[in-house]
């Protein structure tokens, strides 16, 4: 007897029951409710090769709830990837493959980290930009080697959070025909049914977003299920959602109830389900000819061999497309890379002039953006005051797909979660810009781009109290800690256009990990330095002005702060004193550095130190000791000319050097 779709989508019913009852935590609820949905997506329209995950023509996939992961791992395990069912048996286990939310680079298949509820919904809105801009830049009315889907689905939370709204706006007004969404419309979230505060119309919202949207369908009917999938394919011009009315927990007695959202369904609930699926085999056994009916492995290795021969007739044709190409979903920079780079270099010092750094970042832009087709660039409406745009840039233009500049809007976290899209697919390292103070708004989507490690480049500016009247609600005071706090995130604080230039050498050549620019809105002096300088400058921290000898004191700043303490050493030292200026615009990096070479920047052996930096001052104790100091900002800033503000808030030459001589007094009495 021929195995029947609802016996393939039980068997991912089970495998989610099994490995939550084991693990004892989990969520059983939405694995079991869209477990029909992933059989028909996965079993007869979703292009992959189980033998190659990094295939770049397949299909994307994206489960927005992450928290239905055992969905995911299950369809895993089951079409053939390298996840073999002892890493479904060690499901939210130490070292395991199989995490309680979906995480990219850590399990085959899973092309991007999920769990913060609709991040997954916005950033495939980025895949599906990235597909149609390569495809319009690469393909050929002979040849058309970039022809792939983005896949999502997503749940009624998903389409709660903000940042839905905030991409799917923009991907109906990028009309990216190939991102469809299967929204698992199961009225259920932790608190019990929705109706209370989640009534909006869905269907109207995302047909007023340029949307083609189709269903309600029934979400447990494989007909159906097909049916729509195909029409949503039809319509090239618009993304596609798919409303499937399932029941949560579809099989168990905790259907359609917040009972079986987030805790494992127990042992008689789970017994219950196993008969009602009527489903006889023992936990975490799959009968073989369910494995052979999921088995995507022929037809995925088929799929791949038949894009192999067609990209080998691209590169015979276009022989220099196809070597671009490869080049850029490699994530690999050009050849000559080094001696662009160099020539950043060489050109930003000879300019030899006081500039902003917003400024600078837009020099170094104009310089870069001409150079690398892969950087795509924007800003959330602040394109002149961010720096970000240039003369090479090309606003993206939705029927022809061409462009290289996005005008997001003012949406800081769609922008954030577009970008993580963009850098997922790969051949693009997106970058964008907003004020400092304003990254709050994007935090969560920055931590992920952290947590998933990405190449991309934020361009914060506005970055002090030096943006004087507009106040504090624009003055970040807390931000510059809260992003150094974030694991695997790079941040840049550079105070002049060589540091600048250096910072964004640094974050292009960052393969895997994000980088923050914080950059000033006022003009900061232009540093001269020798060639060894310079290149120091790429290990995050290095000796600026040194005093001839072993300091006496040294003084660590970034950005607009390290002019205050280099004039402020002068002075000191036309006291007599020996003062040593460290300028640290990347601690991650100088963190990274053996110890020989942080000796000798800071050496333990000079306990008198001072760090100015016009935020959050507490980062910086465990450069300066105990028997240190710290200049920075322990209260929000205030509305006034920035040089009233910067006098009344202590950033000044004069207070300083009471701090210095003050710091180097106690020590002389050994205080």
């Amino acid at each position: 007897m021929p195995i029947t779709q609802r016996q393939c989508a039980n068997a991912l019913r089970v495998l989610a029951i099994d490995a939550i009852e084991k693990a004892k935590s989990g969520h059983p609820g939405a694995p079991l409710g869209m477990a029909d949905m992933a059989e028909s997506l996965w079993r007869r329209h979703f292009k992959h090769n189980p033998a190659n995950p990094s295939w770049p023509d397949r299909d994307r996939f994206v489960l927005s709830n992450g928290h239905a992961s055992m969905l995911h791992y299950a369809l895993l395990h089951l079409t053939g990837y390298a996840l073999p069912i002892a890493e479904i048996e060690n499901f939210r286990q130490w070292q395991s493959r199989t995490p309680g939310h979906p995480e990219a680079g850590l399990t085959p298949g899973v092309d991007m980290t999920t769990g913060p509820l609709g991040q997954g919904i916005a950033s495939a809105a980025g895949m599906a930009l990235a597909e149609r801009m390569l495809a319009a830049r690469f393909n050929t009315p002979e040849h058309a080697i970039v022809n792939h889907y983005t896949w999502v689905f997503c749940g009624d939370g998903c389409l709660m959070e903000g940042v839905s709204h905030e991409a799917c706006s923009l991907a109906g007004i990028w009309r990216l025909g190939k991102l469809i969404v299967l929204y698992d419309s199961n009225g259920i979230s932790i608190d019990g049914r929705v109706d209370a505060w989640y009534s909006e119309d869905v269907r109207s919202r995302f047909t007023a977003y340029g949307w083609q949207v189709l269903g309600p369908v029934d979400g447990h009917e494989a007909a159906a299920l097909d049916t729509a999938i195909d029409e949503a394919k039809s319509d090239a011009s618009r993304p596609s959602l798919i409303v499937c009315k399932t029941h949560i927990g579809f099989g168990s007695p905790k259907a359609d109830s917040e009972k079986c959202h987030g805790s494992p369904l127990g042992g008689s609930a789970a017994q219950a389900a196993r008969e009602a699926l009527a489903w006889h085999e023992p936990p975490f056994v799959i009968p073989d000819d369910i494995y052979r009916a999921w088995d995507a492995r022929a037809a995925g290795a088929a799929a791949e061999k038949k894009w192999q021969t067609a990209f080998a007739a691209y590169r015979r044709d276009c022989p220099a497309l196809a070597d671009e190409f490869s080049r850029r979903v490699a994530g690999d920079l050009p050849a000559d890379w080094p001696v662009l780079a160099q020539g950043l270099l060489r050109e930003m010092r000879a300019h030899a002039q006081d500039a902003a750094t917003r400024a600078a970042s837009r020099t170094v832009l104009e310089y870069l953006a001409p150079r690398l087709p892969e950087l795509v660039g924007g800003a959330a409406d602040l394109s002149d005051s961010v720096g970000t745009r240039t003369a090479s840039s090309r606003h993206f233009e939705p029927v022809s797909g061409l462009g290289n500049y996005i005008f997001y809007g003012v949406r800081e976290f769609g922008m954030g979660a577009v970008m993580n899209g963009l850098a997922l697919h790969g051949g693009f390292v997106p970058y964008a810009g907003t004020f400092l103070a304003f990254s709050d708004q994007a935090k969560n989507a920055v931590r992920l781009a952290a947590l998933m490690g990405l190449r991309l480049v934020w361009v914060f500016t506005h970055d002090s109290i030096g943006v004087g009247e507009d106040g504090p609600t624009h003055q970040p005071v807390e931000q510059l800690s809260s992003l150094r706090a974030t694991p695997g995130l790079l941040l840049w604080r550079p105070c002049d256009i060589t540091e600048t230039a250096v910072a964004w050498q640094c974050a292009l050549e960052s393969r895997h990990a994000p980088t923050c620019l914080s950059l000033s809105r006022q003009a900061l002096p232009f540093h001269t330095r020798d060639d060894a300088q310079v290149a120091a400058i790429a290990r995050g921290g290095y000796v600026l002005r040194d005093c001839g000898g072993a300091p006496d004191i040294i003084l660590v700043a970034t950005g607009s702060e390290v002019s205050l303490a280099a004039a402020a050493a002068e002075r000191l030292e036309a006291l007599g004193h020996r003062a040593r200026v460290v300028s640290m615009p990347c601690t991650e990096l100088f963190d990274a550095q053996d110890s020989a070479y942080r000796e000798s920047v800071l050496p333990d052996a000079c306990r008198a130190r001072l760090a100015v930096e016009a935020a959050a001052p507490d980062f910086w104790r465990k450069y300066v000791g105990l028997d240190g100091a710290v200049c920075g900002m322990s209260t929000f800033g205030a509305s006034a000319p920035a040089a009233r503000l910067w006098e009344h808030f202590g950033f000044s030459v004069d207070h300083l050097l009471d701090m210095a001589l003050d710091m180097l007094k106690k020590q002389s009495l050994n205080i």
